[in-house]
């Protein structure tokens, strides 16, 4: 069977350097910084990061997706990434990411709390970075480690996965009632 040439490098970029590099980005690495990770010239990443998104479009079985999806859940594995990381917003924000990778349930809060916050028009991924120091690119990654499990979690025990989710949901829209000043119905009753 012969290689899949959607999957070839682009200018000397491939698409496990090309994932890595969005995820590093995700966490605040610039574009500059990306590149010289790579070893490439500003302009030769832009290009590369034009044209790998246009190869997913062309590739009708999703497989460079779903290889993207794999890769960029393991940017912090990459080797051209490893020592080049965006500095942590703090010591806790860089426990809060760890955890996050780490503990399911801390992950399945933090999602909800972030869809909750884009709901009262909050920002969820700026409100995440915000109070907890946890990038979009590291919650990304989390979420890529943990889809799996919450699938499986989900088949196996849906009435209480969605208990917690509705816990979930209720604690942080509260939260976020409060802050600002209540819903607009509370003061209508029935």
């Amino acid at each position: 069977m012969s290689e899949n040439p959607l999957l070839a490098p682009i200018h000397g970029i491939t698409l496990e350097d090309y994932s890595a590099a969005c995820a590093r980005m995700g966490s605040g690495l610039s574009e500059e910084e990306v590149a010289k990770a790579l070893g490439v010239e500003l302009p030769v990443w832009q290009e590369a990061n034009l044209l790998w998104p246009e190869r997913m479009k062309q590739d009708a079985t999703f497989h460079i997706v779903t290889l993207f999806g794999q890769y960029f859940g393991q940017a912090d594995q990459h080797p051209k990434f490893s020592v080049v990381k965006a500095a942590p917003p703090s010591a806790e924000g860089n426990a809060n990411t760890e955890k996050i990778k780490a503990d399911k349930d801390y992950y399945q809060e933090l999602e909800v709390a972030r869809q909750v916050a884009y709901d009262y028009g909050v920002d969820g991924a700026q409100w995440i970075l915000d109070k907890y120091g946890i990038t979009i690119g590291d919650f990304q990654i989390a979420a890529s480690r943990w889809n799996d499990q919450i699938h499986r979690d989900i088949q196996a025990d849906y009435a209480g996965y969605n208990a917690r989710q509705a816990a979930y949901k209720a604690k942080y829209q509260q939260l976020f009632a409060a802050a600002q000043g209540g819903n607009v119905a509370d003061d209508i009753e029935f």
